[in-house]
């Protein structure tokens, strides 16, 4: 239902772009890209977590594809971190 809020998931939506704003920050800083592969994981969250606040899509698929993207992007950085 398009207009509806949840208010977890639009905490979450904040709390990602947030995230999203302080990778790209910290990248521009310190120049690590570990910081802006987080950064762009949180963003995906968060066009998810919009999408489901603005109630698009109905099609449940895109959104599994958009968070497991944002998961294996997190997934990557740490495996970046670990392999240093």
């Amino acid at each position: 239902m398009p207009g509806t809020t949840d208010p977890l998931t639009s905490l979450n939506f904040i709390f990602c772009i947030i995230i999203l704003i302080m990778g790209y920050w910290g990248f521009r800083k310190y120049e690590e890209p570990l910081l802006f592969y987080i950064g762009m994981a949180f963003g995906l969250f968060g066009v998810s977590h919009l999408a489901l606040i603005s109630g698009y899509p109905s099609n449940l698929w895109v959104l599994i594809l958009i968070r497991t993207v944002a998961y294996l992007l997190v997934i990557f950085a740490l495996f970046q971190a670990i392999r240093r």
